[in-house]
């Protein structure tokens, strides 16, 4: 499903709605960010649109705004987080072998230690 409806099964469209909770860290009109529950550095926030967008393979030109929205939140996040000085990943997973577990676009923030490559 598109578009700016909720989906009915959708985890992060329930915690976008409130109906599941969240650590949130940063929210505004378009954009929540909250840390993950399954920490895979220090910091590690997943920072998500509003809208229900499936993946990044699914982004269309009229999700433009989104994006930059995602982007300008996970600075935000960075800094405010302590991790942009020494550098962080920004990370989306796309479909079952991309290892995307929830099908709504997210983007992973880590940092706050050397990460590897490759990740895991």
């Amino acid at each position: 499903m598109r578009g700016s409806e909720n989906v009915t099964d959708c985890l992060f469209c329930k915690i976008v709605s409130g109906e599941v909770p969240s650590n949130k860290v940063l929210e505004t009109d378009d954009v929540l960010a909250f840390h993950d529950i399954r920490p895979q550095a220090p910091v590690h926030v997943l920072v998500i649109p509003k809208k229900h967008i499936p993946s990044a393979h699914h982004i269309e030109a009229s999700d433009a705004a989104a994006l930059l929205h995602i982007h300008e939140a996970a600075q935000k996040v960075a800094e405010e987080l302590g991790i942009a000085e020494n550098g962080y990943r920004l990370v989306t997973n796309i479909g079952f072998h991309g290892q995307q577990t929830v099908a709504h676009l997210h983007y992973h923030v880590l940092g706050g230690r050397q990460l590897q490559w490759p990740p895991g």
